[in-house]
Formats: structure tokens, sequence, C-alpha cells
């Protein structure tokens, strides 16, 4: 049978505990030759929440469209909760692919069956993975909310971006605000030439002369010169 595989990841997070696109490519690859299939494409979406709706998906959705064209005759997936861990996203993609004739398989349970209304089990065992695999992305959610708000509490910048003169440095819950060296001489700079009566726009001037860039911008504007002063208290 002609399949389509499709993985996918929703941070680096997957890629740290071992569950990579590449570890992923080589279960589906594997489970194929085991079980004499042929796959045709393999699309992938990184960096993918599993309750991200199909549609707004690149590569399930080209996966699912080889199916409905007839390129493929299935889905192959690592297993279930790499096609979604909500339970409405995954049952609506799973009833897409069987509308379109084709079949789903996950390589580490073999075909997922439509509903058999002589074994309504199959349903509600199926039906229970995509429940876990919500459960779990709520978790993770909360456990990302939870560490913000700690760091937070602690004085640590928690989100947004960090301000002129610091780069984040850290990895994880202990990635904080650290001094950026070119950015500080830059800011340092400007807050001399202020201290001696240098307008905004002449600061901005002689910075890119000196060659202290911006952190976005080609030029300095008068404008970024001013609000780097009013953060640091200087008008």
């Amino acid at each position: 049978m002609k399949l389509v595989a499709y993985i996918r990841v929703s941070g680096a997070g997957q890629v740290s505990d071992g569950f990579g696109l590449d570890v992923q490519e080589k279960a589906v690859r594997a489970w194929a030759k085991t079980h004499g299939h042929r796959i045709v494409h393999v699309s992938r979406d990184e960096g993918v929440s599993g309750a991200t709706e199909a549609l707004d998906r690149q590569g399930l959705s080209e996966a699912l469209l080889l199916i409905r064209e007839g390129e493929a005759e299935g889905l192959l997936i690592p297993r279930l909760d790499r096609l979604a861990r909500a339970l409405t996203v995954q049952e609506a993609t799973l009833a897409v692919v069987w509308r379109d004739g084709g079949k789903v398989f996950t390589a580490d349970g073999g075909e997922v069956h439509q509903d058999d209304p002589d074994d309504p089990m199959r349903t509600a065992m199926r039906q229970v993975i995509g429940v876990f695999a919500e459960l779990d992305r709520r978790m993770v959610v909360k456990r990302l909310r939870d560490g913000r708000a700690a760091k937070a509490a602690s004085g640590r910048k928690a989100v947004g971006a960090y301000a002129y003169g610091f780069h984040g440095d850290g990895e994880g819950r202990e990635r904080d605000a650290a001094p950026n060296p070119t950015e500080q001489a830059a800011q340092a700079r400007i807050l001399e030439l202020r201290a001696e009566g240098m307008s905004y726009r002449a600061i901005g001037v002689q910075l890119d002369t000196e060659g202290l860039p911006p952190r976005r911008a080609a030029k300095w504007s008068a404008m970024t010169v001013r609000s780097v002063c009013q953060k640091a208290g200087i008008s």
C-alpha cells in the first residue's frame, strides 16, 4: 500500500526527549518496511501544536491532499498523538482520511480502525488515547504558565522582549536577562552624550558614525535614542 507519512514536533522539548523528527521518520520507515508498505512522501510540521487544526498545518494539509488526490492510499504516523493532542482535531482528521477512502496506521499500534457498531470498544479506546493526549497538552501548557509565574515572582524576566542592553541567557526555566556587551556600550555612550546636552537626533548620528548599532534598524532614530534614555530615567 502507498502511504504518506506525517511527523510533527511542537517544540525543542520533543527533540531533547528523544522523539524528534528524525527519530519519528525512522520509526515510520521501519514500520512500513516491516509490513510491506511503501512511503511515497513524508510530510512534516515543526513547531506546531497538536491542538492546531489540520487546515492550519502545512504538513498535515499536504498529507491529506495526497490521499484525496489518490497519490497515497493511507496515512502513517509514529503514534496517535503526533496526529493531534486535541480529541476534536484527532477525530476530525481521521474522518477526513476515511471519507476519502484512505486508511490510517500508527507505527506503534498498526491500523486505526473506523467506528464499528459491533465493536464500540474500538472507538472508545481510540478516543481515550485522544483524551489523554489532550490532557497531556494542557498539563504542558500549565507547567509553562506556572514556570513563567514562578520566574516573574523571583524577579526574573518571564515573558516579552529583553530591554536594550540585555539579551536572553541560559536554558529553559533558568533563562534570564543578561548584559549584551555591544548594546551596553551603545547605551553607555547614549547616556554620556545626552549628559553633554546633545540632542537625540545628533546622538543617533554619532552612534552610527562610531559603529554602535541599534538592535533591529540599520541606523539610529531620534525616537529610539529617546526610548533608551527614558528607560534609564534620563529625559
